[in-house]
């Protein structure tokens, strides 16, 4: 479906995350299905993800994850379409097993329009941007920070959040102008396969 289409073009530059980690960034590929006016079609997505944790921490002891996210450009038009704004846009992390959710924070960010905001949500830790990030403005997403605390032994394990159609770990809208109308295209997705970004072992 070409409004669908339209939709993936739109988010592929918000969706290319670039973090300092002490690891090779992975580039993660989500499986996402868009739907407009009453029509589906699946794309993928690429998102560039380079996490940081501390290779090792003792047992009860805090973990933080850091992502630095780029500053990036939102596309002004896609495949002949003005693209008019990206809004409602939700990233899944889910709490890694042999840890518990301390805090989460935000720092920075620009050209989002609303007040990025961070926080837990059943077992996910959830960034959410309202938007609207308007066609062909500068942007970048705030530095995201997770503080765990450790448990008494094993690894902690982060990975994103989405296991398929029905369980998303990221959704989003695009409104586009297509034949003189706005349109939303509502899309949600999951990484297939979903790597490992990073891995901290409980010693001591």
């Amino acid at each position: 479906m070409k409004l669908a289409r339209i939709a993936a073009l739109v988010l592929v530059p918000m969706l290319t995350l670039t973090a300092q980690a002490s690891a090779a960034p992975q580039t993660i590929t989500f499986k996402c299905k868009a739907t407009a006016l009453g029509q589906s079609a699946e794309f993928n997505l690429d998102q560039v993800i380079d996490a940081t944790a501390p290779e090792t921490v003792a047992p009860n002891g805090s973990v933080k994850v850091t992502a630095d996210p780029a500053p990036d450009k939102m596309p002004a038009e896609a495949s002949g379409y003005q693209v008019v704004e990206v809004k409602g846009l939700a990233l899944r992390v889910p709490i890694p097993g042999n840890s518990k959710f301390q805090s989460a924070s935000l720092e920075g960010g620009s050209g989002l329009n609303s007040t990025p905001t961070i926080g837990l949500e059943g077992n996910n830790v959830v960034l959410r941007v309202p938007g609207p990030i308007k066609g062909g403005a500068d942007y970048e997403l705030p530095t995201v920070t997770v503080v765990l605390q450790a448990g008494g032994t094993g690894q902690i394990v982060t990975k994103l959040g989405g296991t398929g159609f029905d369980n998303p770990g990221l959704t989003f809208v695009a409104t586009i102008i297509a034949f003189g109308f706005r349109v939303d295209a509502n899309a949600g997705g999951y990484p297939d396969p979903s790597p490992v970004l990073t891995t901290t072992t409980i010693s001591g």
